[in-house]
Order: structure tokens, then sequence, then C-alpha cells
């Protein structure tokens, strides 16, 4: 079974274009690899969360900023399909 992302984001934070932004590069990249991406309002102040399934990848608190798009590809590729080549999006 493929893999689903979850976006939790504060919604009165007006996070949620950010979040949509974001599940639309997940899901042109990942076409064959994810079932989907789940934006999810978050009842939590300030909350901005990713995760793959239930694991969390990215937690803005935590780190103390965004992701940035390279960096959250980077990190969704190496739960779902670490062997994916991201091109110009790629580590070096």
């Amino acid at each position: 079974m493929k893999p689903t992302v979850s976006i939790e984001y504060c919604p009165k934070c007006g996070w949620m274009l950010r979040a949509a932004y974001m599940a639309q590069e997940l899901l042109t990249t990942f076409t064959e690899d994810l079932k989907g991406v789940l934006l999810e309002p978050s009842e939590t102040s300030g909350s901005y969360l990713i995760r793959v399934n239930d694991q969390v990848i990215f937690d803005r608190k935590t780190a103390g900023r965004f992701p940035e798009i390279k960096e959250l590809k980077q990190l969704v590729r190496d739960q779902v399909n670490p062997e994916k080549s991201l091109g110009h999006s790629d580590k070096k």
C-alpha cells in the first residue's frame, strides 16, 4: 500500500496556502509513490507538522522554520522511495 503524506497546519496563522502549495509539489513529484496528500487544519496554534503515514518528518516548532521545497522532497523521498532521483532537487 502506498503511503499518505499529511500536512497539519494552523489555519489561524494563514498557512493553508503554504500547505496546499507543498501538497501540490509532492503530488507532482511523487505521482507513482503516494496514495495522496492530506491537508489537516490543526487545533494547535502555530502547528505545522508533516508526516508520512504516522511518522513525523518535519515539525516547524522543532526546526524553528518551514521546510524548503527541495528539503521536503528529499525527506519524503527518503521515506517513500529512497532510490528515486529528484533531478535538480537532489542532494549534492
